[in-house]
């Protein structure tokens, strides 16, 4: 994971290409009223949730607005005539034949909206009320530029010109979501005002951005105060949030008291620096995961997400943009258990969503922008789990500590120990509780059949949760199975930060 740097008056802020995303509205924002919430809707989970209870939780807590990352037929389906604005996205997978030469790319292009958007959008019931084209995502981060980096703006171009040959100019804008690293922080103004897109790419961002002016096609980019107050040593966490730490531009004289507003505005300022003043911009991807590292925590993320939307709710905008309300899309809904760790170094991110991977919500938050902070969201319904049962080492086994590391590992390399890593909620269990954990998860990943739970005679199955107060073993969904392309926790990743531990505790 690469991390591009910045400060205001004397401390560095993190900018991450792996989260947030703020994205330009395609239409001009009303200066009066903030739009409505939206959510992040991914389903990169091993059981993920049938669309049609997904659809019904949206519509429970009032959402009205989403973000996909693909076009799946069944999510599609499920939200047709449900008045949902929903963006769709082009996975970078995409991006060579969308951007091939030669007509080839604008024939990919029409057959892509075609496919995915045309017949979804004219259908009797209404149809999905399709708003945004996300074409590709995060081009320019890390070990993407190199491969997809050259292809966005003619994959954009051409994705635009079949947008406007289906008759749909106008009524859907595809737009480019970027990670922060496409803003220069080498030897930069520690100044929100500084802000101005890295000299490698500032050529094609210029051209996306006046494409996005000429269509009306949003502008999407990657923040996190989150990766601020977890990789900047000594960053004051109030200003990761949205409390009584202030910093001052030098150039403009504006005050910041939070992270989020500091970020933002170095993207006004890029912005304007390439033409494109005005540009509406909507925050497309931002919130804060609840385990997998220490401030990574129910507390904060309820702190976060709250204060965060009343900020939203009072439509003051940010410094550079006063007045003008913010439009946003939390991410994400739903906890996703097959996302990628990135080696183990990022756990949380399988810990984003408000609500557990069942549907379940995780704490009180204020969804309709109202301000009503202590407000539980609604639960899912006609969520269909598993047996109540549970998958435990074995009481009376003494197993060698080094075989026992050995099955743990397995375990948790084949389903989802995130939990465990330091700082997580279960990361304090001794080390029997520690192969229960990872058994179970071994055991849920695979529909509780018996063979997953004697791992080589050290497991076995109870009806009686061992969950403790803190540490909440799961229990798996009865959906079917999602590819497990993504069980990527490398052998050893996980579990050599917890194996010393079976050492020295006695089971």
């Amino acid at each position: 994971m690469a991390l591009r740097w910045t400060s205001i008056s004397g401390f560095r802020i993190a900018f991450a290409g792996i989260v947030l995303l703020l994205c330009a509205a395609a239409a001009a924002i009303d200066g009066s009223q903030a739009a409505p919430i939206g959510v992040n809707w991914g389903d990169m989970a091993r059981q993920p949730l049938a669309p049609e209870v997904v659809v019904k939780l949206l519509q429970s807590n009032n959402i009205s607005r989403v973000k996909l990352f693909d076009t799946k037929a069944p999510i599609l389906e499920a939200l047709s005539g449900t008045g949902i604005e929903v963006m769709v996205g082009a996975p970078n997978s995409l991006l060579p034949a969308l951007a091939a030469p030669g007509g080839n790319g604008e024939q990919a292009a029409a057959d892509w909206v075609a496919q995915n958007l045309t017949r979804f959008l004219r259908r009797a019931d209404g149809g999905v009320k399709i708003r945004y084209v996300a074409v590709g995502n995060e081009p320019f981060y890390g070990p993407n530029n190199a491969t997809y980096g050259h292809l966005c703006l003619p994959a954009l171009r051409n994705v635009q010109k079949a947008i406007g040959a289906a008759g749909l100019g106008g009524k859907v804008f595809a737009t480019v979501p970027f990670s922060a690293d496409v803003l220069d922080e080498a030897g930069a103004s520690p100044d929100p005002s500084s802000g101005a897109f890295r000299p490698d790419i500032a050529a094609v961002m210029r051209g996306i951005v006046a494409s996005y002016v000429e269509t009306g096609a949003p502008f999407c980019v990657n923040l996190y105060p989150f990766i601020n107050l977890v990789y900047s040593t000594g960053f004051p966490s109030d200003f990761a949030f949205f409390g009584a730490h202030s910093s001052r531009d030098s150039v403009t004289n504006l005050t910041y008291h939070s992270v989020f507003d500091a970020m933002f505005d170095r993207v006004v300022s890029a912005l304007a620096k390439v033409g494109a003043p005005a540009l509406p911009i909507v925050v497309g991807e931002v919130g804060w995961p609840t385990d997998g590292n220490p401030v990574a925590n129910v507390s904060n993320a309820q702190r976060f997400n709250n204060e965060l939307l009343a900020h939203v709710a009072n439509g003051s905008g940010s410094p550079l943009r006063p007045d003008e309300p913010f439009d946003i899309f939390l991410f994400g809904l739903l906890d996703e258990n097959l996302k990628d760790l990135l080696d183990g170094i990022t756990p949380y991110e399988r810990h984003w969503g408000i609500f557990l991977h069942d549907g379940t919500p995780k704490y009180p938050i204020d969804l309709s922008g109202r301000g009503d902070s202590g407000s539980w969201p609604k639960a899912a319904v006609g969520v269909k789990h598993l047996d109540r049962k549970f998958c435990v080492l074995s009481p009376n086994l003494h197993p060698d500590p080094v075989v026992l590391g050995q099955k743990v590992d397995f375990a948790c390399a084949h389903s989802d120990c995130s939990a465990l890593q330091v700082g997580g909620s279960c990361s304090g269990l001794n080390s029997s509780m520690i192969a229960s954990y990872a058994f179970n998860n071994y055991f849920q990943f695979n529909y509780q059949q018996a063979q997953f739970c004697n791992v080589d005679t050290l497991g076995m199955v109870v009806t009686t949760d061992p969950s403790t107060e803190r540490c909440k073993f799961p229990l798996g969904l009865d959906y079917p199975a999602a590819s497990s392309r993504s069980l990527l926790i490398a052998r050893g990743t996980i579990f050599s930060a917890l194996f010393p531990f079976l050492l020295f505790l006695v089971l």
